[in-house]
This record gives C-alpha cells, sequence and structure tokens, in this order.
C-alpha cells in the first residue's frame, strides 16, 4: 500500500496511503494493437489488430491519422516504442498531465512469469502522517486476519482482478474490480483502482503498458502449481489493456510514494479492451457482472461493515490468491483540509492496492464504496478513500469519452 501501493520486481520499503482533495483530471489513453514484442524480444507474435487499429490491405496495422499525430506530438515513435523506448523514464520525457496518457498494446508482453514476478510498489505511512488529534481519527482498529477467497473466483469474485503496469522501478500490480458503465448497460469496460497505480503523483507521471487480468488465478492454484503454468491458466478471462484512464487532479498535483499525501483523493477508473479481440463482448459480459459505484458513501456510523478484496503480495502472501476482510469502519484523517477516509483493520499486505471495499446499502445490493489506498508499514490496517463528487467525475468523464463506441 503506500503502504500498499502497487508492486515491482525491485522491492522496497513499504509506507502508508493515500488520497488528496480536488477537482478530477481526466487521462484518456490512445491505445494501439502492435505487432509484439514480449520480454524476450520474439518479433514472430501475432501481429492482427485489436479493434483499436485497423488492418490495411497489405496486412499491416493501420494506424488513425488522429492517433498518429497525438503521438508524434509527445515524440513517440511506435516501432521504437515497442522495441524498448517505454524503458526511458527520463523525467523530460515522462509524460504526466492528465490528457497525456499513452498505452499502446504490446501484444504478449504481459505473459505468465511476468505476471507472476510483478510487486506491488511499496507505499507506507507511519505514526507521524496521521493526525489523531482532530477528533477525526478513531481508534487504531484491530487487526482483522485475511480469509482466502474460494475458488473459482470467477463464481465467488467475479468482479475482482489484477491491474499490471510497469514503473521506473519494474514490473508492478494492483487489485482492481470492474464496475459498470452508465453509457453501456450491461457491456461495461471499466475498472476501478487506486490513483497510484496508474499515475506517479507529484514527483512523476502515467505508468505505462497498463493491463487487467481478471479473475487472475481462477482456480486459486499455489506460487509452485503456477511454474510452469500457462496464460489460460493465469489469465483464463484475457488481458485486456488500458485504452482510457483517469484520476483525480489532487493526486497527479499531491499525490508521492510514501506518507498519507493525495490519499483522499486515490483512486481512478481505467477503460480497457482485449489484447487478443473478444468475439465483442464487453469485459462485464466475459467475466459476468461488474459492481455499481456509490457516490454518496455513507458516513462511518451509518456502515454496519465494508469488504476490501485484493491480492496481497508482500510477506505472509505471494500475490497469486485473492483475500478479502471485513469489518466494521472507523475514521483516518491524514490532513485537516483533505476528507476523512475510512480505516478497516486487515492484514493484507502490499499488493491489494486498488482492490474494491463494497458496502451493502439500504437495499441490500453491494456497492463499491472506496479502494484501498495506504496502510501502515507493518500492515493490520487498511484506509481508502470515501467517494464523493470528485470520484463520480473521475468517473463519469471516462464514461463519456468511450460513450460512443
Amino acid at each position: 500500500m503506500r503502504s500498499i501501493r502497487p508492486s515491482f520486481t525491485v522491492r522496497r520499503g513499504r509506507g502508508t496511503r493515500r488520497t488528496s482533495t480536488s477537482l478530477a483530471a481526466v487521462a484518456l489513453v490512445s491505445a494501439l494493437a502492435m505487432t509484439a514484442t514480449a520480454c524476450n524480444g520474439d518479433d514472430s507474435a501475432d501481429s492482427k489488430p485489436t479493434a483499436s487499429a485497423a488492418a490495411a490491405g497489405d496486412g499491416k496495422i493501420k494506424i488513425p491519422d488522429d492517433l498518429k499525430q497525438r503521438l508524434k506530438e509527445h515524440g513517440i515513435d511506435l516501432d521504437k516504442w515497442k522495441n524498448g523506448a517505454w524503458k526511458n523514464w527520463d523525467r523530460k520525457d515522462w509524460l504526466r498531465e492528465a490528457d497525456d496518457f499513452i498505452n499502446p498494446i504490446i501484444k504478449g508482453l504481459w505473459d505468465p512469469n511476468r505476471m507472476r514476478h510483478a510487486n506491488d510498489p511499496g507505499k507506507g505511512v507511519n505514526d507521524n502522517d496521521i493526525s489523531g488529534d482532530q477528533g477525526v481519527t478513531d481508534p487504531t482498529p484491530q487487526p482483522v486476519k485475511a480469509q482466502a477467497v474460494a475458488a473459482p473466483y470467477h463464481v465467488n469474485a467475479a468482479a475482482s482482478g489484477k491491474v499490471f503496469f510497469d514503473s521506473p522501478e519494474g514490473h508492478m500490480v494492483c487489485s482492481g474490480t470492474v464496475v459498470e458503465d452508465p453509457a453501456h448497460p450491461g457491456k461495461s469496460n471499466l475498472v476501478w483502482t487506486a490513483g497510484h497505480c496508474v499515475h506517479a503523483g507529484k514527483s512523476g507521471g502515467w505508468y505505462r503498458n497498463m493491463a487487467f487480468v481478471p479473475s487472475y488465478n481462477n482456480s486459486a492454484k499455489s506460487l509452485g502449481q503456477l511454474q510452469n503454468a500457462g496464460k489460460s491458466e493465469i489469465a483464463p478471462y484475457g488481458v485486456w489493456w488500458a485504452d482510457g484512464a483517469q484520476t483525480s487532479q489532487q493526486w497527479i498535483d499531491q499525490g508521492g510514494e510514501t506518507g498519507g499525501k493525495g490519499a483522499s483523493y486515490d483512486y481512478a477508473v481505467i477503460h480497457v479492451t482485449p489484447e487478443q479481440g473478444n468475439g465483442g463482448k464487453s469485459l462485464e459480459e466475459t467475466v459476468g457482472g461488474a459492481l455499481p459505484v456509490n457516490f454518496d458513501a455513507p458516513a462511518v456510523p451509518k456502515v454496519s461493515s465494508i469488504t476490501a478484496s485484493g491480492y496481497p503480495e508482500a510477506a505472509p502472501f505471494d500475490g497469486q490468491l485473492l483475500y478479502q476482510c471485513k469489518d466494521k469502519p472507523g475514521r483516518l484523517s491524514v490532513s485537516q483540509s483533505d476528507p476523512t477516509m475510512y480505516r478497516i483493520g486487515c492484514t493484507m499486505t502490499a499488493g491489494s492496492s486498488g482492490g474494491g471495499w463494497v458496502e451493502a446499502g439500504s437495499d441490500g445490493k453491494p456497492a463499491l464504496v472506496s479502494n484501498t489506498s495506504i496502510g501502515p508499514v507493518s500492515s493490520g490496517w487498511l484506509a481508502g478513500p470515501r467517494f464523493g463528487d470528485v470520484a463520480k467525475g473521475v468517473y463519469q468523464s471516462v464514461s463519456k469519452k468511450f460513450a460512443g463506441q
């Protein structure tokens, strides 16, 4: 987390998470299908374009003129990008503004080995980050032991999955949730996660090679059993690349690797498209469901319990299994100027960042009300932002962008 943040191959100390307050900023991703090079540099991968790119009569991928211009403006050469130029994280070349998100599809990049070895970018908070004397921070909750979700995940937690991406530290991973899209009822391609799972915040820019894997390791196999597993076992419902993304402007302006800054606004929505095509089916149709989002999230006294889901990766977990914690939330304030966050007792560790928090409303139906943002370096509790108008603006911007598609 921030101590629950996305994971990377080079691990670092964990800290607490964040959220920030302000207006929402939209990051729209231009997605392309490219003849792929995976980590081994094999250029023999399937070169068929996804729905985002059309094939010319000679079988080569035809990039739309508007997208070519957009990439040109950012100084991005597609051939160089797919052959490794995306690994250039120089500050001057790292796109960070709200509308700068570019995420070309590189088919085959997220193979089973790369997915298994992605880690959560550690982000934690210590006691000095928490304002405990404001009257809006409740006593630290008792740890609630995370419970393993029964397999198959597709049946018992259909909306959950993993968000993979690359950062300067290496291959990283967070958790995510399929949510409803008002522009496409029953056919959503929207995924909710944490802002720190898509953007580095104040000191950096947009992460790259972002993709969502629903029902990751659907059969709940152990790490040992997955060593020689094929992609169909680890990603039975496919790899879905982000072709649009948005986080809050507060996160972009204030967010950081450690501490609580920006945590109250630490959320993001990504729009995805299948890497290999999916017969016209949406993500929601593929997984069998999507959660509604409650942007009038109830105050703590009105909530009897919240269930948080995620794929914790830091010890004693290994990132391969889906877990949940259920607890009555308390309040956490990390800044006098930011909205108070939800906090629950939970032993999930880094890797669970971005995972959905679900509460049954007055009608008894489950709805997303928060996502994992931060937790202490030592684990024991998690905190997440309470969704309101800023979160709603982030969500609606992505939905409206793809409404006519």
